[in-house]
């Protein structure tokens, strides 16, 4: 079951639900209790609804082959609540019932990006960390529940629990699984957020989505420029630009992966644009996920140059915080180095000299993609004074690439 939407110039426009008169919900009807908290969920700002049942879900098997494969990279979390999530009820002790809902955050259509400028995925647009406004949201949920059940007991997941929520998405019939792993809606397609209400008591369970709507469309797989897809439904973490970004925060990104990561500077969008059932996806009319100015699309040159106070004070609320610091001014670097811009030749040279040397090895690389004479000798003077391994390890790679590069142009 769908939550109630009607669908007009691409926007959400809801319906005003109808509650169920309170006699009904006290006379503890499954039927009645479910329709009120759908309705409840509408009106605190939910736009997918649906119950499911708390089962061991399908996906705990894939789970746990896709970390024996090695695919989850340094998300070690997995591995360590591995067991935790074969049951919800590891989540809430008694748990009966999840009511899984969705938020759009669709907004608007990512301009084109200019010289030394990068990308953030569409999810980080906003003013506002997501999971900070869907707690609210959904603790104004679970006191609509209490309210009417004082004894029963509540618990609202965000990402952060282990809970395999697309598994729960699906069984409470809000959509398929796309072949990039996502969780597609006919009507909201994938640009929206999952989180759940875990009750201890039983409800009115909706119909599974038995369906996949993806056909022979490969779309998402073929436009992967790192080729994160192993095959359709399983995503190599290790190689997805949104992991490199975000996740992988205590290692340089591998090299052969660099210039696949293009412009993208926090996150990746790009198997979700290319996705047939996003054309006609909602636009949601939230503020807090309304884009910001300075991140449609972000000055790269301008993070390179933020010290530790000016990036807590920017980011600390945001969904950009995840990387830290070091992570979102190394990733600022390797945008810098695909732009392929000489004008960021001066504050690359200046990251030489960050305090940390993963901020600093990336510049390195990026001076190797624009640099000449010039910057070989900058990158010598460096290695002279440089004490880590790895990053003069990336000072002798750069200047190799800039040889190279130079030489060919002489030779050409």
């Amino acid at each position: 079951m769908f939550a109630d939407f009607s669908f007009t110039a691409k926007k959400i426009v809801r319906r005003e639900p109808q509650m169920p008169e309170t006699a009904d919900i006290k006379r503890g009807t499954q039927k009645a209790i479910s329709a009120a908290i759908k309705d409840e969920a509408r009106i605190v700002g939910f736009d997918l609804v649906g119950i499911a049942p708390a089962v061991s879900p399908q996906g705990f098997h894939p789970l746990t082959e896709w970390l024996t494969d090695g695919h989850a990279g340094e998300m070690h979390y997995f591995e360590r609540r591995h067991d935790a999530y074969k049951n919800p009820d590891s989540v809430l002790t008694g748990v009966r019932s999840l009511v899984v809902l969705g938020v759009n955050y669709n907004t608007s259509e990512p301009p084109a990006t200019v010289a030394n400028t990068g990308r953030v995925a569409r999810y980080a647009w906003g003013q506002v960390d997501y999971h900070n406004q869907i707690r609210d949201q959904l603790r104004a949920l679970a006191t609509f529940i209490h309210q009417h059940d004082p004894d029963c007991r509540t618990r609202g997941v965000v990402d952060t629990a282990p809970l395999l929520e697309r598994d729960f998405a699906r069984l409470a019939g809000l959509g398929w699984f796309g072949k990039n792993t996502m969780l597609i809606n006919k009507r909201a397609g994938s640009w929206f957020f999952l989180a759940a209400l875990l009750v201890d008591v039983e409800l009115e369970y909706d119909q599974p989505h038995e369906t996949s709507h993806c056909g022979t469309c490969e779309r998402c797989l073929e436009a992967c420029p790192t080729d994160a897809f192993v095959e359709p439904y399983v995503l190599d973490a290790r190689r997805c630009i949104s992991y490199l970004t975000i996740e992988l925060r205590d290692s340089a990104i591998p090299v052969d992966l660099r210039q696949g990561m293009g412009d993208w500077l926090f996150g990746c969008d790009i198997c979700q644009d290319v996705c047939p059932w996003n054309n006609k996806a909602p636009v949601s009319g939230e503020p807090r996920y309304q884009p910001q100015a300075d991140l449609f699309p972000a000055d790269a040159v301008k993070l390179l140059q933020m010290n530790a106070d000016e990036f807590r004070h920017r980011f600390r609320d945001t969904p950009l915080g995840r990387p830290g610091r070091t992570g979102l001014l190394r990733n600022a670097a390797i945008v810098l180095g695909n732009h392929g811009d000489g004008r960021a030749i001066g504050p690359l040279l200046k990251g030489l000299h960050d305090a940390d040397p993963m901020v600093r090895g990336a510049c390195i690389w990026a001076l190797g993609q624009l640099g000449d004479t010039n910057e070989i000798t900058a990158l010598r003077s460096r290695r002279s004074v440089e004490k880590d391994d790895e990053v003069t390890g990336e000072i002798d790679q750069a200047i190799a690439e800039i040889a190279s590069r130079m030489s060919n142009t002489i030779s050409g």
